[in-house]
């Protein structure tokens, strides 16, 4: 696609303060989540179900089946970089051909990276779709259902998506005509703002 009458900007992000805020998150979150599960299963839990509770986690780290929360874990954050690549994909003109999967050695954590551009709004979906998938919808899940595992997950996965969500600030009020393309080696992307009709060429901003 040629951008040459738009206008380009980088938009990044530093993963410290990115992991900084998740951490941050941990209280508000787990307050937006716990608060409504309270409500509706307060009554169900004692302190002897809590026990219970405790002493199943427990038994399940003995046992062969303390990997399972580590495989959680992981399996959560390989699948939180697909869900980026396969929104994405949706509005790619390769389809899942332009979506590129790999890990950054240095924070050794997986990435996707979309080598086209896209309008503004797919490409903010595709940014926020890890969060509401193993966030929000978990979460929902875990009130429904009473389930503290479930709850946990929610938690967790909405904190590890504080980076998406600090991209999606910087995006937020941008002009929506906007294409933005993903970074190829750091957190954010470059957006492409259309020049208006009094500009001539197009210019840059690195």
């Amino acid at each position: 696609m040629e951008l040459n009458n738009y206008t380009k900007k980088k938009l990044t992000i530093d993963l410290v303060k990115a992991n900084s805020l998740g951490c941050s998150l941990f209280l508000p979150v787990s307050l937006f989540y716990i608060a409504p599960f309270l409500l509706l299963w307060l009554d169900d839990f004692s302190g002897s179900s809590i026990k219970q509770f405790l002493t199943s986690v427990f038994e399940s780290l003995v046992s062969g089946y303390g990997l399972l929360p580590i495989v959680l874990f992981v399996g959560g954050i390989v699948l939180h970089e697909l869900i980026h690549g396969i929104t994405w994909s949706f509005f790619a003109k390769g389809g899942h051909k332009a979506i590129k999967y790999g890990i950054l050695k240095k924070m050794l954590t997986p990435y996707c990276h979309c080598k086209e551009p896209l309008k503004l709004r797919a490409y903010i979906l595709g940014a926020m779709m890890p969060a509401l998938l193993l966030g929000l919808l978990p979460g929902i899940i875990a009130i429904a259902t009473g389930s503290i595992g479930m709850l946990l997950f929610a938690i967790f996965f909405t904190m590890a998506a504080a980076g998406d969500f600090m991209i999606i600030q910087l995006l937020w009020k941008q002009d929506p005509d906007s294409m933005v393309l993903d970074h190829p080696s750091e957190a954010g992307c470059y957006i492409y703002i259309p020049n208006q009709p009094e500009d001539a060429k197009g210019t840059e901003e690195s």
